[in-house]
């Protein structure tokens, strides 16, 4: 992936660890084009590396009862069919906004946030402590290994 990433936005965007995130979010989330390019490139490696993980664990002596796996744009690419249950957490805006400032339009091209709560087996608003989000958790898990 990383001769397709230089061929593609140039030898700046690999740093010494490896892919330069920020710089290849300066380049993306300007352009459309550049970002679906990049989506193509990382979804399906994602996906086949999600799919792998799951097969190794089931196939464990003693599987775990749950595993999770967290999916940003879950609903976007319509990977919420891979998944028997999904749990949505929101934040308003604002709040979203002082945990990670935004300067770009990222968020623009999301699902609302009401649809997909409205869509999700679960939902929480994450605007309390963590302590309470704790608890939400620990609710969802004991739901989902009755």
């Amino acid at each position: 992936m990383r001769r397709e990433l230089v061929e593609r936005f140039g030898s700046e965007v690999i740093g010494e660890g490896g892919a330069d995130r920020a710089k290849i979010a300066e380049i993306v989330f300007g352009d459309q084009s550049q970002l679906d390019w990049l989506e193509g490139l990382l979804h399906p490696r994602v996906v086949q590396e999600n799919l792998v993980w799951r097969d190794e664990v089931a196939a464990r002596p003693e599987p775990p009862a749950l595993t999770a796996t967290e999916v940003p744009l879950l609903y976007e690419t319509g990977a919420d069919e891979r998944f028997d249950k999904v749990v949505v957490i929101t934040a308003p805006r604002e709040l979203r906004k002082e945990r990670r400032p935004l300067t770009d339009t990222r968020e623009d091209r999301l699902l609302p946030e009401d649809r997909k709560v409205a869509l999700a087996d679960f939902a929480y608003v994450n605007d309390g402590t963590l302590e309470e989000l704790d608890a939400f958790v620990a609710g969802v898990i004991a739901k989902l290994t009755e």
